[in-house]
């Protein structure tokens, strides 16, 4: 995926050729910092405000100062679109980290926060989004506080490796029998009409696509139930889906080998695609039009 030129650092633009931090950078050296990736379709950015709100409850629970506000921080990200003439499908990477100091496991006094954000393409998943994904299930071994989007993400990689060395597009994560969610997005069960996930505790990081979905529900009648469910749930089920900012509403069609229903894309799971491309008002290449 490109990398556009002009790049966010420390509330400045820069090209991304002269982007620097220090080799004692806590981020690096600690995993000590906080992440959004958010989605862009036709150079506009959807839940721009939804992704902030996020980075700035995460910066809180860690207790980074970004020493900027959302509106500041809103009109910086609005900006770097323009600077980059960004007018395709792509997304946001935006990083903050507690600075740059002599490592320490306290935390440095009187240092700012690094941040910076980049552009990248990032095309729609058409063919994936249309016919659906493979996933395997995995024991969840990360921390107890997953509601912050932090950058101490090894279970997470190690989790989405082992499914694409299975040749698998996801891993769905289990503590004990109960679901959370997957390496990289939250997971969904339908049965009988009705969708299931996992509450939105610290063990799952609160997806700004997940809130929509759960609009989505409401608004087409469907019940949507805050209910965690079991890892042998997902095999009996009527559907089986997943969402990201990069996934957008992903049917899962086999899980661990083992087909789902009639192993396609169902109907509660295309209402919903359905839904989020009106939401985020994409045009072109719609999921109803490439089926």
């Amino acid at each position: 995926m490109a990398v556009y030129p002009i790049v966010i650092a420390q509330q400045k633009f820069t090209h991304q050729d002269s982007l620097r931090y220090p080799f004692e950078e806590r981020g690096l050296q600690f995993g000590d910092g906080i992440y959004e990736v958010i989605r862009i379709y036709e150079g506009k950015y959807y839940l721009l405000a939804e992704h902030l709100d996020r980075l700035f409850r995460s910066a809180k629970a860690i207790k980074i100062d970004l020493a900027i506000s959302k509106e500041e921080l809103t009109q910086l990200l609005l900006k770097l679109l323009e600077k980059n003439n960004m007018v395709k499908d792509g997304k946001v990477y935006l990083q903050a980290t507690r600075g740059s100091a002599p490592r320490d496991h306290v935390f440095p006094k009187d240092v700012p926060a690094n941040m910076y954000a980049y552009v990248q393409d990032l095309p729609r998943q058409l063919d994936k989004l249309k016919h659906g994904v493979s996933a395997i299930t995995t024991p969840d071994v990360r921390w107890e506080n997953c509601y912050i989007k932090s950058l101490n993400l090894l279970p997470n990689v190690l989790a989405k490796q082992e499914a694409r060395e299975q040749g698998c597009y996801e891993a769905i994560l289990h503590r004990g029998e109960l679901v959370t969610e997957c390496s990289s997005s939250n997971i969904y069960l339908v049965k009988d009409g009705e969708i299931h996930t996992h509450p939105a505790t610290n063990r799952i990081l609160h997806g700004c696509v997940r809130l929509r979905v759960e609009a989505f529900a409401k608004s087409l009648s469907i019940p949507f139930f805050e209910e965690g469910f079991h890892k042998e749930n997902i095999y009996d089920a009527d559907e089986v889906f997943l969402s990201s900012s990069t996934s957008e509403v992903m049917p899962i069609v086999s899980v661990d080998g083992k087909q789902i229903k009639d192993g396609i894309p169902g109907p509660i799971t295309r209402k919903l695609q359905q839904a989020y491309e009106k939401d985020a008002e994409i045009i072109d290449n719609k999921i109803a039009s490439s089926t």
